[in-house]
C-alpha cells in the first residue's frame, strides 16, 4: 500500500462580486464557520485527521472515526471544514470551540461529542485510489467527489452552483450565514497556496454602536487608540458588544484621539463591565458605524471594522441590534 502524500491545505484569497470573467466560470459554495481539516484515508480501515496548521486532531472528533467504512476501504485525502451547529442548524464556530483542543483527552472528547456533536463539510478530493488529483480542474475532482457517496450522520458533500453566485451569496446573508467560497472550475488544487483561483466573499453587515471606551495603542500609536470599545443600549443599558482597531486612516485615528479626549471619564459606561486591560472610558455620546460579518449568540461583533463616525446620530438614536 503506497503511503499517502503529506499535503497542507489550498487557501482561499479575499474577493468580492462580479467574479471575475462572469459566474459561468465558477462553483459557489457557502463559507462554512468552522475547522479546516483534511482527512487522511490510507485503505486500512484507519482515518488521521488534520488541522490546517499540521496538528493531529483525530481523537477530538470521535464521530469521524467512521469514514474509512463510509469509502468502503479506498483509500483517499480529503479536505473539509469540521462544524458544529445550533438549533437552527447554523454553523457555531462558539459551540465547536468546546469541542477543539481535545486531541490529547479521548474520553472527554467522546463525552463531550454526545452533547455537541460536529459535522464534516467534505468539499474536495485530493488523492483517490493511489491517484494524486491535485493538478486536476475543479469539475474533475468535484466527480470524484460526489461519486464517492459521503452522506453519513457526521458527514456530507456541500451543494455547489454555477452562475448563480448573486443569488447564492443573497441567500447566506438571509440565513445568516458568513458568505461563500467561489472557486474557477478549471483551477487545481494548489496545496498551502492562497490562491487567487479560490474567493471567499463575506457578507458585510453594519451596526450604529456607541463608544463607551478606549485602549490606547502601542509603538507609533502611542497617545492614540488601538481600539475603541463598543456598546448598543439594550433593555436600558449599555452592553457591550466588542472593540474596534482596523479600519481607520491616520487623520481618522487622531481626529478620534481628540474627540476622546473631550470624552473623558472616570467611570465605566457598560453594564456589566468589560475586562478590558488598560482600557480607559468615556462619556457614552459617540456613535460610530461599524462593519461587520456575523455575530455571536452573545450579540458581540465579528470580524468588526471601523467604517465612520455617525454624527448625525444620538447614542439614544442607534437602532435596535440586528441579530444576524
Amino acid at each position: 500500500m503506497d503511503p499517502l502524500p503529506v499535503l497542507a491545505p489550498m487557501l482561499a484569497s479575499a474577493g468580492n462580486l462580479p467574479l471575475p470573467g462572469g459566474d459561468d466560470r465558477w462553483a459557489v459554495e457557502t463559507k462554512q464557520d468552522g475547522q479546516r481539516a483534511l482527512a487522511f484515508l490510507p485503505g486500512d480501515g484507519t482515518v488521521s485527521i488534520r488541522s490546517r496548521g499540521g496538528h493531529t486532531v483525530t481523537a477530538a472528533y470521535p464521530e469521524l472515526h467512521g469514514l474509512p467504512a463510509a469509502l468502503g476501504g479506498r483509500s483517499a485525502v480529503l479536505d473539509g471544514e469540521i462544524i458544529a451547529t445550533d438549533a437552527d442548524g447554523r454553523p457555531d464556530f462558539e459551540l465547536l470551540q468546546s469541542r477543539m483542543g481535545l486531541a490529547h483527552s479521548p474520553d472527554h472528547a467522546a463525552r463531550l461529542a454526545l452533547r455537541v456533536p460536529v459535522h464534516l463539510v467534505v468539499f474536495d478530493v485530493l488523492y483517490l485510489d493511489g491517484r494524486d488529483l491535485t493538478s486536476r480542474p475543479w469539475t474533475e475532482r468535484r466527480q470524484s467527489l460526489t461519486g464517492l457517496g459521503l452522506h453519513g450522520p457526521a458527514w456530507s458533500v456541500p451543494a455547489a452552483v454555477v452562475d448563480h453566485a448573486e443569488s447564492a451569496l443573497r441567500a447566506t446573508r438571509e440565513a445568516g450565514l458568513e458568505g461563500v467560497i467561489a472557486k474557477r472550475l478549471t483551477s487545481p488544487y494548489r496545496p498551502g497556496v492562497r490562491s487567487p483561483d479560490w474567493l471567499k466573499i463575506k457578507n458585510v453587515r453594519t451596526a450604529d454602536a456607541v463608544i463607551g471606551g478606549w485602549v490606547p495603542g502601542t509603538g507609533r500609536l502611542a497617545g492614540l487608540p488601538g481600539a475603541v470599545l463598543l456598546g448598543e443600549f439594550r433593555d436600558g443599558p449599555l452592553r457591550y458588544i466588542g472593540s474596534v482597531g482596523t479600519g481607520w486612516s491616520d487623520r481618522e485615528r487622531r481626529r478620534l484621539a481628540d474627540l476622546l479626549a473631550v470624552a473623558a471619564w472616570t467611570t465605566c459606561p457598560f453594564t456589566p463591565a468589560p475586562k478590558v486591560p488598560g482600557a480607559r472610558w468615556v462619556l457614552p455620546r459617540l456613535v460610530a458605524e461599524i462593519t461587520y460579518t456575523t455575530r455571536t449568540r452573545a450579540g458581540y461583533l465579528r470580524h468588526p471594522s471601523w467604517h465612520r463616525l455617525r454624527p448625525d446620530l444620538a447614542p439614544d438614536d442607534s437602532p435596535e441590534p440586528n441579530r444576524s
